[in-house]
């Protein structure tokens, strides 16, 4: 089962992106903040990372950059 990360810190976005993806049979996890999906990204496998720019306490482009260069 393909895993995906949602970081979205909309709750009523998150709650439409994870249902809808798991009604397609995906594994979803989703995050709030960015500090906390950086977090979620670094210790576990994902298949696919859906990121919002405009996140609380880390923005989606640091947390992106933090990503990448791990």
């Amino acid at each position: 089962m393909p895993r995906v990360l949602i970081i979205e810190d909309d709750q009523i976005m998150a709650i439409a992106l994870r249902d809808g993806l798991e009604s397609e049979d995906y594994a979803v996890e989703v995050q709030s903040d960015g500090p906390s999906g950086l977090r979620a990204a670094m210790e576990k496998e994902f298949d696919l990372i859906v990121l919002d720019v405009m996140l609380p306490k880390l923005s989606g482009f640091d947390v992106c950059k933090q990503i990448r260069a791990a």
